[in-house]
């Protein structure tokens, strides 16, 4: 069964929307700055690639595309969700709760995000049209 990016993207891009929402009003009044400014770089990073996400998947329903090339997006796509979940969701949980460890995590989500981003453009420079 072939995932449903677009569907992924958008949801992931509506908890973008809503985490912010929560940090702006429910939480910025009890963090720290500090942890503010993890809270946003987790929600910066998790829209930067939701919307990334999205323009895969469109990509993806593009019928002109080769099997080798959407297998590399189907795996560009997963790097890029993994990412979300493990980077931004990290710093999320690190800024609400102030559990130093949780950092030590979030590199993983950063290496999956740069995967992503290398087999998207190895993507197009190995299948040059």
């Amino acid at each position: 069964m072939r995932l449903k990016w677009i569907p992924i993207a958008a949801i992931f891009g509506a908890l973008a929307v809503g985490m912010g929402a929560f940090g702006a009003h429910a939480l910025k009044p009890y963090l720290s700055e500090s942890m503010v400014k993890i809270y946003e770089t987790a929600n910066k990073y998790h829209f930067y690639h939701s919307i990334l996400l999205l323009i895969l998947g469109y990509q993806l329903v593009n019928n002109n595309l080769t099997s080798q090339k959407m297998k590399m997006l189907n795996l560009s796509s997963w790097f890029i969700s993994v990412g979300i979940l493990i980077f931004s969701g990290s710093l999320y949980i690190l800024a609400i709760t102030e559990i130093r460890i949780l950092g030590a995590i979030t590199p993983i989500g950063g290496v999956s995000f740069i995967l992503g981003w290398l087999i998207l453009a190895w993507t197009y420079i190995k299948n040059a049209e």
